[in-house]
């Protein structure tokens, strides 16, 4: 053998073979790694439960009726009826939702620029928050009247604390070296709040905003059960006191669904006009 047919046989057993390829995972495991497949996939489990449960054990529906009756419950009510109902709550929950931001973030603004202010409000402003809803919303329904404005007043009340101390933190977490720049330019301080100070209380007040949604839903319908002709509040409260047990249940559950489409629209807003403020795990 000559010495090139050698050296061509070294080379080729010293040069790596490629690694057997490992079977990789089934076609169902793939399926439950998608991000959204486990959560509905144990949501559907926790329904089927629920279901065999109260046809094995025979629960009685006014004690809990079993998910098959309760979607019965949605169908004994007309959709010109849902509507009316679901619109009431919803528009008492945006509008408290919205005097709310606006009430929070210059309160906000205000206790970050000052010290005092922020020892004189902050304590008024935990004892609002510590104060039980429901026992300040008959007062409430009484001093403003009927209408609109008691429900929103309560619905801004239960969602404006949240805001505050939220904005309030992100405001103080600005690096300060940024605001000794900012004086040492001479800029006005609309501008120290605008462009310094906000963008970085973005990622705090936006999970806030998150949080303070969902209790909209909660100021709505705690309204509604003080004092309200319509609502979703005042459907299952009406349901209730009828033993009609399963559209009580079926209320409640659009009251649900109806948070968890503000909180993706929050969500979504966040991702749409502010991308930056997402962490990378977020995005």
């Amino acid at each position: 053998m000559s010495s090139q047919d050698i050296s061509a046989a070294s080379s080729s057993s010293a040069r790596p073979r490629p690694a057997a390829r490992q079977p990789g995972p089934g076609l169902a495991a793939r399926a439950l790694a998608a991000p959204g497949l486990v959560p509905v996939a144990t949501f559907v489990a926790i329904l089927l439960v629920w279901e065999i449960a109260c046809r094995v054990f025979a629960i009685p529906s006014f004690v809990l009726p079993a998910p098959s009756r309760i979607v019965e419950g949605f169908g004994a009510v007309s959709l010109g009826r849902w509507i009316e109902h679901i619109w009431a709550t919803l528009s008492v929950a945006l509008m408290g939702f919205a005097l709310s931001i606006a009430i929070a973030i210059p309160i906000a603004v205000l206790l970050a620029r000052s010290e005092t202010l922020s020892r004189a409000l902050y304590p008024i402003l935990v004892v609002i928050q510590s104060t039980p809803i429901v026992a300040v919303a008959p007062i409430i329904i009484v001093v403003m009247g009927a209408g609109d404005a008691p429900r929103v007043a309560i619905t801004c009340l239960i969602t404006f604390f949240p805001l505050v101390v939220s904005t309030t933190t992100g405001l103080m977490a600005t690096p300060p070296e940024l605001i000794e720049l900012s004086r040492s330019l001479r800029a006005p301080a609309i501008r120290e709040i605008t462009q310094i100070r906000l963008p970085y209380a973005v990622p705090f007040i936006f999970s806030a905003l998150k949080i303070s949604v969902t209790l909209a839903v909660i100021g709505a319908v705690v309204a509604e059960f003080v004092a309200a002709e319509k609502g979703v509040g005042y459907f299952i409260q009406f349901s209730t006191s009828m033993f009609q047990i399963q559209q009580a249940w079926s209320g409640l559950v659009v009251l649900v669904l109806m948070s968890l489409a503000l909180f993706q629209l929050v969500n979504l807003a966040q991702r749409l006009f502010f991308p930056w403020s997402l962490s990378e795990k977020g995005r």
